[in-house]
């Protein structure tokens, strides 16, 4: 039993790890945009939010603030942005964008980055 236990633990932040290191943009669409350095660049509390391929925009209906927190809604649930998940520098694409992550415990918010709500 006590060789299995770390085992596990091993495994399960090898393979959330790989899933972190992993950016999705397998046909390469997103490889001339013109925002695509500042996109891999982008960062919040919680490190790298990887690139504009992995991310996925947001409506403005579908996420707001309330007494300075964020919250988003995705697959009609909401989700609140923890508030080390919310990018603090100018957003360059004008639109909000969230990359959430999804386990088998739920859905976390990697990063946020709120929108012009225009």
């Amino acid at each position: 039993m006590k060789v299995f236990l770390p085992l596990g633990l091993v495994a399960l932040v090898s393979v959330t790890a790989a899933q972190l290191a992993q950016a999705r943009d397998p046909d390469g669409r997103y490889a001339n945009s013109p925002l695509k350095e500042w996109f891999d660049g982008l960062r919040s509390g919680k490190g790298p939010c990887c690139s504009d391929a992995d991310g996925s925009a947001v409506s403005d209906v579908d996420w707001e603030s309330k007494d300075g927190h964020y919250r988003v809604r995705l697959d009609g649930t909401w989700i609140d942005v923890p508030d080390e998940a919310v990018v603090t520098e100018p957003n360059r694409a004008g639109r909000a964008m969230v990359w959430p992550i999804k386990s088998y415990m739920g859905v976390t918010i990697r990063c946020f980055m709120p929108g012009s709500m225009t």
